[in-house]
């Protein structure tokens, strides 16, 4: 599909018109160029670093209804969530996968209003998926579920299923589906202008960023898909801000030192916030923080030192008895989310809703989460009708997949052969059988086989190295020191897929290695604050306390409600059945 010379060909077809030009390579962008494909219309895709680059490789990992959202009241929002993880939990296993949570419920004064609260809101949870599988722990029975776990402090715990993914790898799969049925992506591709008439858009001038060459290119409706960064396109149409960038930073741990076999999810000690911990393509996963971020947006996020100590401390918190080290850190990473500015003071109070706005005739789509890409892009391209009259009638139970119907050998593990098939989709069996003698086994103290190094240089549009080992096969965040042990491995299977001398390698090296340094690693530790000090004064904290009272109440017997309604509907579905 992209083979040793697809950008220039690319390259060499942008001046043709276009009925949508997507501006932004993560899942917002990948899912309208899906779907737009599906409709016949003639699209295509501009990433200006590479594909998955920003949040959309940075998230939290995790395909989720949000029962943080039904605390704010966001039933609609919840309900979506829930039916569209189902979907994609269907139409990918092994890249969208079931996850057990414990949800700790704390001793305290609020601890049976909370109980009620979370048992309201689990029970719609469930119906929605209509299902039935939350259930209650006493403290005892949590710590044999989860041993290491410190109890003294619960008063029980809620088990119930959500669902995690490879968030860069589902963005590659839903954009290499999107190419296979007729799209156009191209990564380091930047939009670095809007072409305007008579006030309204009509296209962009945009610039390949590994040569510098620049080509304007014309349609129908131009698309701001860029998260985070939205606001920089809109303001060339005259618009002010509107986004509140916020910072979610993560620890990785390797999982024979943090153990761990679900998610936990719990109250931070200092502030209240929900924080969890959870296994993740054979890491332990900590996160996440959300705070405001202050650094120029076009600067890569990374973890700071006082972000370190608060998710150290809930580590220490909550699993005392590891006794958990920075030298224990495997890896971290940060990523940017896109809310919309409210102006509250707890940046975790903003709503995470997507809006569509058309200003001047740029479309701009930003917001909403990872689980909910699909239904995003369905707005976007309704909201983008009457730039397109002709548009074909939109298929909303279309699924965000293709379906994969070929199974591969025998021979393969059947973790393996679900894991490829999840991650490649159709493209599995290609894999499998581009793979040289022995690279059909994992790289140790990983998941991924040495053949998946492989398929990505040969295959999947790889531009710089870090595209290869941050988002393709993830080993930045799976290995010490991002796979550095492995380096002449690496490079023997590699160099000669992609084309490079021994130059242009060990200079690709080098910059994967500073790059992960930089961003992927700790901060200094001498900068890193003492998180056992932050434990044992939290009366110097600010603690961000939820206020009891009407509105709650009000949510939680809105959600019994329709609770009950979902339990008479799933009754007339049983009875139907």
């Amino acid at each position: 599909m992209w083979n040793t010379n697809w950008r220039e060909q690319i390259w060499q077809n942008l001046d043709q018109p276009w009925d949508i030009v997507v501006v932004g390579g993560g899942i917002t962008g990948a899912g309208i160029l899906r779907e737009a494909t599906r409709l016949g219309l003639k699209t295509l895709l501009v990433e200006q670093r590479d594909f998955a680059f920003g949040t959309s490789s940075r998230s939290s990992k995790l395909v989720h209804g949000g029962l943080r959202y039904l605390k704010q009241g966001k039933i609609g929002l919840t309900q979506a969530s829930v039916q569209e993880r189902q979907k994609l939990q269907e139409s990918a296993p092994g890249l969208v996968d079931p996850l057990g949570f414990l949800l700790a419920n704390e001793k305290g004064s609020g601890q049976r209003r909370e109980k009620w609260l979370v048992r309201a809101g689990l029970s719609f949870y469930d119906l929605v998926a209509l299902q039935w599988s939350h259930r209650y722990y006493s403290p005892q029975d949590v710590w044999m579920l989860a041993p290491r776990l410190n109890v003294q402090d619960l008063a029980g715990a809620f088990h119930y299923f959500d669902a995690q993914t490879d968030d860069a790898r589902l963005v590659l799969r839903v954009i290499r589906e999107a190419v296979a049925a007729g799209g156009t992506a191209v990564n380091y591709t930047a939009a670095v202008d809007l072409i305007r008439e008579e006030g309204q858009v009509v296209g962009a001038m945009l610039q390949d960023r590994e040569s510098g060459r620049k080509k304007a290119v014309r349609a129908k409706i131009v698309i701001n898909a860029t998260g985070a960064w939205a606001d920089d396109l809109r303001q060339k149409v005259d618009q002010e801000p509107k986004l509140r960038p916020l910072r979610g930073s993560h620890l990785i741990f390797p999982q024979w030192r943090f153990p761990i076999a679900q998610a936990v999810s719990f109250n931070h000690p200092l502030d209240g916030r929900f924080v969890f911990i959870f296994p993740w393509d054979g890491v332990t996963l900590v996160g996440t923080t959300d705070v405001d971020h202050s650094e120029e947006l076009h600067h890569e996020p990374h973890i700071t030192p006082g972000e370190v100590a608060y998710l150290m401390a809930a580590v220490e918190a909550r699993y005392p008895s590891l006794a958990l080290m920075l030298d224990d850190v495997l890896a971290t990473f940060a990523g940017v989310r896109p809310v919309i500015n409210t102006g509250k003071a707890d940046p975790s109070a903003e709503s995470r809703d997507h809006v569509v706005w058309t200003e001047n005739g740029l479309l701009t789509v930003t917001g909403g989460k990872l689980t909910t890409f699909r239904l995003i892009a369905l707005d976007a391209l309704k909201a983008a009708r009457t730039a397109l009259p002709k548009m074909p009638k939109i298929d909303e139970d279309a699924p965000a997949l293709d379906e994969v119907t070929e199974d591969l050998p025998a021979r393969l593990p059947e973790a393996t052969r679900q894991r490829l098939i999840g991650r490649y989709g159709r493209e599995a069996d290609d894999l499998v059988k581009a793979a040289q003698p022995g690279e059909l086994v994992t790289i140790p103290n990983s998941n991924v086989l040495w053949a998946e190094l492989r398929w990505a240089a040969r295959n999947e549009g790889i531009v710089h190295l870090d595209d290869l080992l941050l988002r393709r096969v993830r080993l930045g965040l799976l290995l010490p020191k991002g796979g550095a042990q492995f380096a002449e491995q690496i490079q023997a299977i590699c160099q000669a897929e992609l084309g490079w001398d021994d130059g242009r390698w060990a200079e690709e090296w080098n910059a994967y290695q500073e790059r992960w340094l930089a961003k992927y690693s700790l901060p200094p530790k001498e900068t890193i604050p003492n998180w056992h000090s932050m434990l044992q004064k939290p009366e110097t904290t600010p603690v961000v306390v939820e206020k009891e009272g009407v509105g709650r109440t009000a949510v939680a017997g809105g959600l019994l409600g329709a609770a009950f309604a979902l339990i008479l509907f799933y009754l007339g579905l049983r009875r139907r059945s």
